[in-house]
């Protein structure tokens, strides 16, 4: 698998410079100070059904970076540019989002531990002076020991097995940046399609309160006719209160939804006033495809089995921590008594009879087994999450080719015939307003199915880190435009 091809002078710099380079107040790792023995090239083939699948190739920011300004000429006041669009919001977050700018922080904090592991002790200098005051000698100095020098020679390759467990750190560190990145993007995506259908839903309402005014008018006019009953028109000034009281509930919601959408992006004071966008081009996604690849891509996967290489490391740096290391050491000594220098030279180390850290063994042996299941839960968690999201796109998506080809232009008929009908005296005017009725409610139910399908997409983009997205496109799938009230 992937994890084993994982270096941290190469996977680190790539993901830190492609996926946070751009972040404002990001601190870029700098050049690791371990440099591993290269290992055998891994080919990766991305499954059928997912386009665009690369998580381990350096990731293209092309199409979220903006073309540097002209230079003005003269003092300008800084306009800033609210976003508007899907990929707006997802650069902003990419630029600012303080989760992306944390994640590449906390590598810098593994490459300092894999560099602090690999340290050798320091040499220790002593000034020992004993036998002051002994009558023996002339004048009571004694014996100087000036300088003694110490140092611990690390064995069993300690420093070596301890920096192998640090270089697991800094790709684990590596992965959670890169799995962040999309978590974010995947949440921006669906907090702006949720708040699109939300601004989408306001417009409709916005129109058949159009319709209703015009029906309630038309109303009035053949009440005072004796056409309709008092009752009847009633029930028309009830149908337009309700739809005023569903436009001014979601007027109230969509403020909350633009916050939230900034606050997604990572800047909550850039509030949008309103967002851009269409619900064209729905992606396709195969689900046996979309889990093979989400199983074998994404950075948690890949985390965990670098856990188990971690743990392995682990436990062979408790199995050498037995071996004694060695102290040495030297000094010069001055004896005052008979007036002689003198030198010393000593050899000293622990004999593991006790302690041969059977207790630091045996838990790092059961935190290898730990890993070890850590990959099938993280496996099964994904796998749950693609399972959810799938099901709730393929069923939004199911119910809005319903309403669009099947339920709207059935609706749109029969409300056409009713009116017709209505025209040459055959139907009563409710009639034809519960034909109208109808073809409202299904623009509405088709604008909450395709807000729900877009949103389970995006969580399924962020999944497959898809970097450019929708990437397939397809028919138009928008909200057919209002029906027209009956004159």
């Amino acid at each position: 698998m992937s994890g084993s091809a994982l270096r941290p002078s190469t996977f680190v710099a790539a993901v830190c410079l492609a996926v946070c380079g751009c972040a404002t107040g990001v601190v870029t790792p700098g050049p690791s100070s371990w440099t591993p023995t290269p290992g055998p090239a891994v080919s990766r083939t991305e499954p059928p059904g997912v386009a665009r699948i690369r998580p381990d190739a350096p990731i293209q920011r092309a199409s979220f970076e903006r073309p540097a300004p002209d230079v003005p000429t003269g003092p300008v006041a800084p306009q800033p540019i609210a976003p508007v669009g899907v990929d707006d919001f997802v650069r902003l977050a990419v630029e600012r989002n303080p989760r992306l700018a944390r994640a590449n922080l906390a590598i810098e904090a593994a490459r300092g531990r894999q560099l602090q592991a690999g340290l050798y002790p320091n040499p220790e200098v002593a000034i020992n002076w004993d036998e002051i005051g002994d009558r023996s000698s002339p004048d009571r100095l004694g014996i100087l020991t000036a300088p003694k020098v110490s140092q611990t020679i690390v064995t069993g390759r300690k420093l070596t097995l301890a920096q192998a467990v640090a270089a697991r750190e800094v790709d684990q560190a590596a992965l959670e940046l890169l799995s962040e990145r999309y978590a974010v993007v995947g949440s921006v995506r669906t907090a702006f399609y949720e708040t699109l259908a939300l601004q989408q839903r306001a417009d409709i309402l916005a129109e058949l309160v159009k319709i209703a005014d015009e029906a309630v008018a038309n109303g009035k006019t053949l009440l005072d006719a004796q056409r309709i009953a008092k009752l009847d028109f009633i029930q028309l000034e009830v149908e337009r209160e309700r739809f005023r009281a569903e436009l001014q509930s979601v007027k109230r919601e969509l403020p909350g939804s633009y916050r939230r959408l900034a606050a997604v992006a990572g800047n909550h004071a850039t509030i949008p006033a309103a967002v851009s966008g269409a619900f064209d081009g729905l992606p396709d996604y195969d689900p046996d495809a979309v889990r093979e690849a989400v199983l074998t891509f994404h950075p948690q996967v890949r985390s965990a089995r670098v856990g188990v290489e971690r743990a392995q490391a682990a436990v062979k740096r408790a199995q050498a921590d037995p071996i004694p290391n060695v102290s040495v050491y030297a000094g010069y000594i001055r004896q005052f008594e008979n007036r002689s220098h003198d030198g010393a030279v000593g050899v000293s180390m622990p004999v593991p009879v006790w302690n041969r850290n059977q207790g630091n063994i045996r838990a790092a042996q059961a935190e290898l087994g730990m890993a070890i299941q850590s990959v099938g839960q993280t496996e099964n968690e994904l796998a749950a999450r693609v399972a959810i999201a799938y099901q709730t796109y393929a069923a939004a998506r199911e119910r809005a080719e319903m309403y669009r080809k099947e339920l709207i232009p059935r609706a749109e008929e029969t409300y056409k015939l009713s009116l017709a009908a209505f025209k040459g005296g055959q139907f009563e005017y409710l009639r034809v307003i519960a034909a109208q009725r109808a073809v409202a409610e299904a623009r509405l139910e088709l604008n909450k199915s395709l807000g729900e399908a877009w949103r389970a997409a995006a969580e399924l983009s962020g999944l497959l880190l898809e970097e450019s997205w929708p990437f397939q496109q397809r028919g138009p799938v928008m909200v057919p435009p209002p029906t027209p009230s009956p004159k």
